[in-house]
């Protein structure tokens, strides 16, 4: 996957001590990209919007 063209953003879920923060982008056609903000080359886990979308309500306590 072609991921030249995401524009990342910090989670606004991520601690402010430099922790666990994750960047995520959700500009590219019909998925949301996620990494690791302290390791910006390493692996990236891409999720279908939808399934993005559910996740996101569930952890968020509206299902």
């Amino acid at each position: 996957m072609d991921l030249s063209g995401a524009r990342w953003r910090k989670s606004t879920c991520s601690n402010g001590g430099g922790g666990a923060c994750i960047e995520v982008a959700g500009n590219l056609p019909g998925v949301v990209a996620v990494r690791d903000s302290k390791d910006r080359c390493g692996p990236v886990l891409t999720f279908e919007s939808s399934a993005s979308r559910a996740f996101a309500a569930r952890v968020g306590g509206r299902s």
